[in-house]
């Protein structure tokens, strides 16, 4: 965006005085005072103080210093430029945010969208879709997972056991424009584990869902077996949602699964650390 050479002004400081010693501030003084605080700033200069100012204090309360100021804090290149020095850059060229400084936002609050992943706060986030067998449990981790910060899982029992979350995007931030128009990509992780004496399985089924609910896109692979006697190790799903068009508002997270065996008790598979995540910008 072509940048005008106007003038910004900041206010200045002066020195103090006490109080108890001078006369309050007549109404000739106090214009005075505020003529000679006021410096102009070329623009390029102020923004390039914004640029190293936190983004929050951009946004709330530089922005309401004076017209001038917003002007700044809502420009365009302002943001863009805030993208590129912190390493957010776009996936696809022809792509360009209609919003930069939401696209930046977005970048900068990118999380994992689904509640009690790992099984820190019992079933809670979770619905439950099966609960065969002796339904599901939460346990310590049998072999440790690769990240050592993970430490329970969820484990399915000999009926199929599978659970659920829907995630509603305009309420996490994402507004249909930003969906439909950026189509940013969609990560999916999960993770699971058999145990070494019992056979089981796994599945996973993830869906775009319109404003309906109505399935756009899917991702749902094979059934995964484990034989009986295996080496127990933890094992990663991946998936990346790509040009999956427009309409995109919900996404419903499922798995689970049992063992093969109908053993009492929870010798199914395990899950732990699920994910799902808007990514608007190229991993770095």
């Amino acid at each position: 965006m072509k940048r005008i050479r106007k003038k910004a002004f900041i206010m200045g400081t002066s020195q103090s005085h006490d109080p108890d010693s001078s006369p309050g501030p007549s109404a000739a003084s106090s214009a005075s005072f505020s003529n000679e605080d006021l410096h102009p700033l070329p623009l390029d200069i102020l923004e390039e103080i914004f640029l190293r100012l936190p983004a929050h204090q951009v946004v709330h309360p530089c922005r309401s210093v004076c017209h001038q100021w917003k002007a700044v804090a809502d420009s365009e290149s302002l943001w863009r430029d805030r993208c590129r020095r912190e390493g957010y850059h776009l996936r696809d060229p022809s792509k360009v945010p209609k919003d930069w400084r939401l696209f930046y936002f977005l970048c900068k609050k990118r999380r994992n969208l689904l509640k009690n992943p790992r099984a820190e706060n019992q079933m809670n986030g979770w619905q439950i879709v099966d609960n065969g067998g002796d339904e599901w449990k939460i346990e310590n981790v049998m072999k440790p997972h690769p990240n050592e910060v993970i430490q329970k899982n969820f484990v399915t029992s000999y009926g199929m056991c599978r659970k659920s979350q829907l995630i509603d995007l305009e309420v996490e931030g994402y507004n249909k424009s930003f969906m439909d128009h950026f189509q940013p990509d969609i990560k999916v992780s999960d993770w699971y584990a058999p145990r070494f004496d019992c056979g089981c399985e796994y599945q996973i089924c993830v869906e775009l869902l319109n404003q309906k609910k109505r399935p756009i896109k899917k991702f749902a692979p094979e059934t995964i077996y484990f034989e009986q006697w295996n080496d127990q190790k933890w094992n990663q799903m991946t998936h990346v949602f790509q040009n999956y068009g427009q309409g995109v508002r919900y996404i419903r997270f499922t798995h689970g699964g049992k063992d093969s065996q109908f053993w009492a008790g929870w010798y199914g598979i395990r899950v732990t650390d699920s994910s799902v995540e808007i990514c608007p910008a190229v991993d770095t």
